[in-house]
């Protein structure tokens, strides 16, 4: 052990300007000779609660000595360290950008007999050779670097899990439905029957929020939250429950009336005594969003200071166990949240995506999917049966691609009942998703095309961080060694098909670690809250300012906003803070402002304008203000004047957004382009109508309900709109607007051709002509050839993504995008890499055939594109210079 005051470790002191203090350990543990320090290890006070801050010490970071261990090492970039404080030893890991782990061991545990197991793991892991590796084994630095790995394993196991809760949900509601003899879902299955998946789903994300937060110490510390509140204590009560009288537990109610009263105090806020619970607001924990999760009518609204006592759903406490027990148990053991990191969160929960509900039209079994990431499906057992025997095997391939043969094949010819046909398909049945054969009129989860054949792959960090990596790259060589603050809190990031937000977590990562050494050199620090430090306030900087994100699964923009939320430990903040720049809508359908304004998807030169521009400019420009001093207002800006501003800004939007969507309503209203056009005409004369007289009678919104509405929904996203700071369509020469500002002080000019995003990242969807037509809205095929000029019906979708996010660069921009391998081959290679060669880009990096990390089959290219000619060698292929 090298003690603190040692000449050799000078190097590990690491001083804190901005709060006066200095870090340093109590010990380092020193490699080999010639190699670096393989431990640091830190004493405390005896029995000082390593999880507790230390507001009491007189210090200006009121940060808890875990918390001061955690910032020691990672400046120090050495990720492994021991914590002691005479009562418990604390093994701590952390790897540069990844989330912190530790194994905890107690010392009174340890000193008795039954403790011996732990003595032994302790013994295994510090002893001498593993330290060292001087036995030739693994090091520890190994052993912790291999463990972190496994996550990917514990994550793809948690996923099943998850996805059976989802089904356990589905089950219990549909009992509670019955409970109440159809009353509870009658009216939700009639108007939007997809609403009972989405809240389901939105369930089990309220869960991971409070799983994650319980963990991490984010919720209120109180004795009454935690024995009558939190999902831990309750999982606690039903486990105990569930030991004494196993039996019973599907004929006892109470656990969901608790859920929901959990879900209520996190939007609204709660006082326990001298402690309270801030309420975080926002559309996921809202209990307006589905009112059926609390036994109410569809579009009802509750007050609990006025209304009578609401009637929560039976849905039995067994249910509840199960569900929870499937969320927090592992192999046998308890899953700790606070050591998995917010992607690998993220990955779990991407696995319930792309699922509708359906009322099952006759009796009707899951059978389990082909491939081994997808889904199963529910097969209408009647339906089957009403095949001729011959064609049985041919349906059942159809709908399911399940293969009959042999035994299983006759037996199917010759089924007479559903109960014979669940027997003939053996091992084929999906038991875990319908333990019983489904009675008619029951809700049954059904997945789409694409989740049925091809799972869902979350994007691992092994693949997001070099992408993030390589295309940030060229776009800060542009502001030389170190940009300023105020150039890395101009740059405006982009994921257009984000998912669960992967590929913005690790942008917020990134950049904020660039953000805190800007500061430390170029100074402007900002005041930096008591109990954070650098690192955390330059995440939320980070998240706030410069992310932006879109996805067509509003619960996709949902799981998006708790993964920076989470990364960026916001307690402060409600989930609102990121709604305006993290949206729902589909990227590759929408108007740039000069089509709105022309109301015509193709403003050739003969387009007349048809209403008025002064009005559509005005309310653009004033939207453009408001979000940009949301951006500006940062952790200074108060939680009501940043939802005033957001919600004045949509308000303003209103008008612009309707008229676009109204526009490309008529598209989508016909197949001929002739049928089409006069139906713009049409919708342009009653929109017309309506600005002038603003009766309601002449609205045309049945027109845009149809096309946002119902089966095969499409909801577009008018990106110059949606996103006015970032494209500044409404600016004026010489206003200057908050992020011009930022543009002068970082040497970008203003030129209205440097607007758009810096860099877009993503893992955007994959999909062929036959997929495109079968899972999305008639027309969407004439709509991508018309987006992009010279593109290929037979074209893959990820060529489309590639299109659009080259159209939304800056000049000078960039792009780090997975795509399929058909990017570089026939129709796709045509309407995607050539054209974008062809018009002013470079590819600057491509990796062909990459193996996806992970359990997942999939074989991918990973192509980074310069929206530039001029950008300078070397270009890589394969990581290799050509």
């Amino acid at each position: 052990l090298v003690p603190a005051d040692d000449p050799r470790a000078a190097e590990l002191i690491v001083p804190l300007q901005n709060y006066g203090e200095i870090l340093r350990p109590t010990f380092a543990v020193p490699g080999e000779p010639g190699k670096p320090w393989v431990m640091l290890i830190q004493e405390v006070a005896a029995g000082l609660n390593f999880d507790s801050k230390g507001e009491e010490d007189g210090r200006k970071w009121h940060a808890s000595p875990v918390a001061r261990f955690e910032r020691l090492l990672r400046e120090t970039q050495i990720p492994v360290g021991l914590l002691s404080n005479a009562t418990e030893l604390r093994l701590v890991y952390a790897p540069r950008g990844e989330s912190l782990g530790h194994l905890a061991f107690p010392i009174p545990v340890l000193l008795a007999a039954p403790g011996r197991l732990a003595f032994a793991a302790l013994i295994m892991l510090l002893r001498e050779s593993r330290v060292f590796g001087s036995t030739g084994g693994k090091t520890l630095s190994e052993v912790l670097a291999e463990s972190r790995k496994y996550q990917n394993t514990v994550s793809t196991e948690l996923a099943r899990q998850v996805l059976a809760a989802l089904y356990e949900l589905v089950r219990g509601i549909q009992a509670a439905d019955a409970h109440r003899k159809g009353e509870l879902l009658r009216n939700v299955l009639a108007k939007d029957p997809d609403s009972v998946y989405a809240g389901m789903t939105t369930v089990l994300l309220r869960l991971v929020f409070l799983l994650y937060a319980e963990d991490r110490g984010l919720m209120v510390e109180d004795e009454v939250y935690t024995r009558h509140y939190s999902v831990t204590g309750l999982f606690d009560k039903l486990r105990n429950d569930h030991g004494r009288n196993p039996d019973t537990m599907d004929q006892r109610y109470g656990a969901w009336a608790q859920l929901v009263s959990l879900f209520r105090i996190v939007h609204d806020g709660a006082e326990f005594g001298t402690a309270k619970l801030l309420g975080r607001r926002g559309y996921l924990f809202s209990p307006d969003r589905y009112p059926f999760l609390e036994g109410r009518p569809l579009d009802s609204r509750y007050d609990p200071a006025h209304d009578p006592p609401l009637a929560p759903p039976m849905i039995a406490d067994g249910v509840v166990f199960r569900v929870l027990r499937n969320l927090m148990i592992l192999d046998g053991e308890r899953l700790s949240y606070r050591a998995l990191a917010v992607e690998h969160i993220g990955s779990v929960y991407e696995g319930m995506m792309g699922f509708r509900v359906e009322v099952a039209q006759g009796p009707s079994i899951a059978v389990k999917p082909k491939k081994t990431h997808g889904a199963a499906v529910a097969l209408n057992l009647d339906e089957l049966l009403a095949q001729k025997p011959a064609e049985r095997a041919k349906f059942l391939k159809e709908r399911t691609d399940q293969a009959a043969t042999g035994e299983s094949l006759t037996a199917l010819k010759e089924a007479k009942t559903p109960e014979d046909v669940v027997a003939a398909l053996g091992k084929k049945v999906a038991a875990e998703v319908t333990p019983n054969i489904v009675p008619v009129g029951s809700v049954v989860l059904q997945p789409s095309e694409e989740r049925r054949r091809s799972g869902s792959h979350y994007t691992p960090r092994d693949l997001t961080r070099p992408i993030v990596e390589k295309a940030l790259q060229p776009v800060l060589a542009q502001f030389g060694a170190i940009p300023t603050p105020a150039q890395i809190l101009a740059l405006k990031i982009c994921d257009p098909a984000m998912g669960s937000g992967a590929f913005l977590v690790e942008t917020c990562l990134q950049l904020a670690e660039l953000l805190v050494k800007s500061w430390n050199i170029h100074g402007g620090m900002p005041k930096i809250p008591a109990d954070e430090d650098e690192l955390r306030h330059a995440q939320r900087l980070i998240a706030q300012r410069c992310l932006y994100g879109v996805d067509k699964n509003p619960m996709a923009v949902d799981l998006a906003k708790l993964s920076l939320w989470l990364t960026t430990l916001a307690k402060a903040h409600p989930f609102t803070f990121l709604d305006h720049a993290l949206r729902e809508g589909d990227a590759l359908v929408g108007l740039s402002m000069r089509q709105i304004r022309l109301f015509h998807w193709d403003p050739g030169e003969k387009v007349q304008q048809v209403f008025g521009y002064a009005e559509l400019e005005r309310r653009v420009k004033n939207a453009e203000k408001l979000r940009g001093e949301i951006h500006e207002a940062g952790d200074a800006g108060t939680t009501l004047k940043v939802i005033e501003k957001f919600q004045l800004a949509e308000e303003a939007l209103g008008t612009v957004r309707f008229a676009g969507n109204l526009c490309i309503a008529a598209f989508f209203s016909a197949t001929k382009d002739k049928d089409r056009e006069k139906q713009r005409e049409n919708y342009s004369v009653a929109l017309n109508a309506y600005l002038q007289t603003h009766d309601m009678k002449i609205w045309p919104g049945k027109q845009v309900d149809a096309l946002l509405k119902g089966e095969q929904s499409l909801k577009p996203f008018h990106w110059e709109i949606e996103f006015p700071e970032v494209f500044e369509v409404a600016g004026e020469p010489g206003r200057a607007s908050a992020r011009s500002k930022q543009a002068e002080d970082s040497g970008r000019s203003r030129d209205p051709a440097r607007r758009g995003f810096d860099a877009l990242v993503g893992n955007p969807p994959f999909a062929g002509k036959n997929t495109i037509g079968d899972g999305n809205r008639p027309g969407y095929l004439d709509w991508l050839k018309v987006l992009h000029e010279e593109s290929h019906g037979n074209a893959d979708l990820v060529a489309h993504f590639f299109r659009r996010a080259f159209d939304l660069l800056r000049p000078g921009g960039t792009f780090g995008l997975i795509a399929t391998n058909t990017i570089a081959q026939g129709d796709t290679r045509s309407s995607g890499l050539r054209w974008i060669c062809t018009h002013g880009g470079t590819i600057y990096s491509a990796r062909r055939r990459m193996k996806w990390p992970g359990m997942a089959a999939v074989v991918v290219s990973v192509i980074h594109i310069a929206k530039t000619s001029a950008l300078a060698p070397p270009y890589l292929l394969d990581g290799k210079p050509v």
